[in-house]
């Protein structure tokens, strides 16, 4: 097995410096992740649990839990990450259990997640079929899977709209532009891929949405 599939995702590592400026890039976008989250909640019922995988600095994750009576995990590979979330939730005053892990090796027993979310990360996978097995094996059964994500073919366009709506400061405008245009889109999937990908899972079926900059691909247990 390769360095990069041994490591657990594609790139350089989100950790330390890097960790910490995604953090605050990404809290710009707090609308974004309010309105996610009360998406996300009327698919779980009182008492559900929930795993935001590779959830970064936790915001979806803490805003999930402001809206019921969830009991919230996130898992990252990401120390400073999980650092950073854990800090996130105290502040806000809600319990979400954030932990370090791998997606293709999840530190959970069988059955044990109602719904997970993977948002904005499931392109940086080094091993995204393990990681969908992973999936499967600690939903519970009827239990659903989302993958929220870059398309591989969003249009330059609807990208340099999206990264000027996060009304970052020029330098940092500059660096989102960069990372999309020269790392995020090469990793991304387009609908015939990630179904391929998912194919080779123990899913084998999903149900793909699509809009200008995204899929969201859903796969139950």
């Amino acid at each position: 097995m390769n360095a990069q599939a041994t490591k657990g995702y594609i790139g350089v590592g989100m950790d330390g410096i890097i960790a910490r400026w995604y953090a605050g890039i990404t809290r710009n976008n707090m609308p974004d992740y309010k309105k996610d989250a009360a998406k996300i909640a009327q698919w779980i019922a009182s008492g559900d649990a929930a795993l935001d995988l590779a959830p970064g600095p936790g915001y979806l994750a803490i805003e999930l839990a402001k809206l019921g009576n969830f009991k919230v995990s996130g898992l990252d590979i990401s120390a400073t990450f999980v650092e950073i979330a854990a800090a996130n939730a105290a502040k806000a005053g809600v319990k979400v259990a954030f932990r370090q892990g791998d997606a293709s090796a999840m530190p959970y027993k069988d059955e044990t997640f109602n719904l997970i979310v993977c948002r904005a990360a499931f392109k940086n996978f080094s091993r995204p079929v393990a990681a969908l097995d992973e999936m499967r094996r600690v939903l519970k059964p009827g239990g659903k899977a989302v993958i929220i994500d870059l398309r591989a073919d969003a249009s330059p366009e609807v990208v340099k709209q999206e990264v000027e709506k996060m009304g970052l400061n020029p330098f940092n405008e500059w660096m989102t532009k960069m990372a999309f245009n020269t790392m995020l889109l090469k990793r991304a999937y387009t609908r015939q891929s990630i179904t391929e990908v998912v194919a080779e899972s123990a899913f084998k079926t999903c149900k793909i949405d699509e809009d200008g900059l995204g899929l969201e691909v859903t796969l139950t247990k």
